[in-house]
């Protein structure tokens, strides 16, 4: 991972080479659609206070669970002992990430959603609540995890959501053979070049023209910025949004000519 230093100096180049994120002088009408109707969409939804309330639950949780990692690694708690409020507070995505996927749900209306990265279950929530008729499947390496955001999505009373226990490596193969299809993903996993990039593949294998890939933390380290750079240009890969704190790709074919932005977010 990046320092603190090396990750600010990164963001203040990408602020100040990024378009302003109103839209203005976007010559793609698809992008200057996603910036006004999503991700500047200003309403305050419904869903937001229940899922916030849980937020706020959690970074006061000072109970400690045993933890297996099989990711990268926090980089902030080094003990498989980990009190849930420590975690909480590195672990969860910021409000506005977990809202602006939210958002994308509702306006784009996947159907079959993938999570790589439960956490605690709040952006899973928001993804699961942007469309109530979609099924969203997510997964957990870590037990004890899953275990709390399974309470969640009870207090939430989300039915459309499976959680899925276990190594990614052994658990998305199969889950994605048993699907038809998928709309969109969100992958915020083991932050490592070679797994991102093999997530990639195998999602690429059930996905189609209209489905949607967001990945979390593509500037967190030189070797998850190699593998946003690889995924750009892949073929299949005709529209790319840079956030900085997540990269978002679409796959349409009446996209021409390949584009790639980076708006401030």
């Amino acid at each position: 991972m990046y320092s603190a230093t090396v990750l600010a100096k990164k963001y203040f180049r990408y602020f100040l080479t990024a378009s302003n994120g109103k839209g203005h002088g976007t010559h793609s009408p698809f992008v200057f659609d996603f910036i006004k109707l999503v991700k500047n969409d200003p309403e305050k939804y419904p869903c937001y206070p229940a899922i916030e309330l849980l937020r706020k639950q959690l970074l006061k949780d000072k109970n400690v669970i045993e933890v297996e990692d099989f990711g990268a690694g926090s980089t902030v708690i080094k003990t498989n002992r980990r009190a849930i409020h420590k975690m909480a507070q590195s672990s969860l995505k910021p409000k506005r990430f977990a809202q602006l996927l939210f958002r994308m749900v509702k306006f784009y209306q996947p159907q079959t959603i993938v999570e790589l990265g439960t956490s605690f279950g709040i952006t899973s929530a928001y993804l699961a609540c942007g469309n109530r008729s979609a099924h969203l499947y997510t997964l957990e390496g870590a037990a004890s995890i899953a275990g709390i955001a399974r309470k969640n999505f009870n207090a939430l009373q989300l039915d459309n959501i499976k959680l899925i226990e276990g190594d990614f490596k052994t658990t998305l193969p199969p889950l994605l053979s048993s699907l038809d299809k998928i709309d969109f993903a969100f992958v915020d996993g083991n932050h490592k070049k070679i797994p991102t990039l093999q997530y990639f593949d195998l999602l690429l294998q059930q996905s189609h023209e209209k489905t949607i890939l967001v990945f979390d933390d593509i500037h967190w380290s030189k070797e998850m910025e190699e593998a946003w750079d690889i995924i750009c240009r892949h073929s299949a890969v005709t529209l790319s949004i840079d956030l900085f704190f997540i990269g978002i790709v679409f796959l349409r074919k009446d996209f021409k000519v390949k584009q790639h932005f980076s708006v401030r977010f």
